[in-house]
């Protein structure tokens, strides 16, 4: 594990899951076209499973209920994806058994899953740290909109983290702060938010895959404010000024023929919550 001070951004890309009641166990899953489900375990061991189990063994009842998952964040994409569908089961689970699990419980076993899954619970912006675990919502006062350009093949986190440990042997044990990022964030302005935006796990990522480094500076070159890695990767982001510049930016990299998928999302949007119930 690694000292982390992240801030996290929630974006519309989403996954559903449903959850009804049922006597036994079932885990289902529905995915788009870009997303290969070899990535995703569906043999007991998918991280729905284990929240399922968690939030079970807390309260001390049975694991049942058939969930459906219909997914659009990709795999091994550095968007915590996973974490999502965690945070979405344990919510989901929650309602489905009424368990009425209080805040405070569902975070500390969101971060027994995972360093994401309580921020896919509060959602919004807010900062990471401990592992990631430790999250505290922060203030953001702009609408901001990416183009997010997937890719076919993911990266292994621990990979990346790796190679970050091989290319930066001397990398201080504590992070350096983010006073520079908040403030942008709190003052609305794109461009200021763009001058700020930097991700340690770029360099490793970039040298795992070499390609992402001619993505990047090519959605830059299309006018896009600042081009990144999305955690981990492999997965891109381009901060634009706006919705219609962001849609600019997006149809100038798929008509290129090279970035099969381009979406575009906006944020903040919130965490993991009940969408119909009943």
């Amino acid at each position: 594990m690694h000292p982390l001070l992240t801030v996290y951004h929630a974006v519309g890309i989403y996954d559903d899951l449903a959850a009804t009641p049922a006597t036994d166990w079932q885990v289902g899953l529905e995915v788009e076209d870009y997303i290969d489900t070899d990535g995703v375990p569906l043999d007991g061991d998918n991280i729905v499973d284990r929240a399922a189990d968690l939030l079970a063994a807390h309260h001390g009842v049975d694991v049942t209920g058939h969930l459906h998952i219909t997914k659009a964040i990709p795999v091994a994409g550095g968007m915590a994806g996973g974490s999502a569908d965690a945070a979405a089961a344990l919510v989901a689970l929650d309602r489905l058994w009424d368990l009425d699990t209080s805040d405070e419980d569902l975070l500390a076993l969101a971060a027994r899953l995972g360093s994401d899954v309580p921020f896919a619970l509060v959602g919004g912006t807010a900062l990471g740290t401990g592992r990631g675990e430790v999250v505290t919502p922060v203030a953001d006062h702009g609408t901001w909109w990416w183009v997010v350009v997937l890719s076919r093949d993911g990266l292994s986190t621990p990979a990346v983290y790796r190679r970050f440990d091989e290319m930066f042997p001397d990398a201080p044990a504590t992070p350096p702060d983010a006073e520079a990022l908040l403030a942008a964030l709190d003052s609305g302005d794109p461009h200021r938010l763009a001058a700020t935006l930097h991700n340690d796990l770029q360099a490793p990522a970039l040298d795992l895959r070499p390609a992402l480094e001619r993505r990047i500076a090519r959605g830059e070159s299309e006018g896009a404010l600042r081009g990144l890695v999305s955690g981990s990767g492999p997965t891109c982001v381009f901060l634009c000024e706006s919705g219609d510049h962001a849609r600019t930016v997006a149809g100038a990299l798929l008509a290129d023929g090279e970035h099969p998928v381009v979406l575009v999302a906006n944020g903040p949007v919130a965490g993991a919550h009940v969408v119909t119930h009943g």
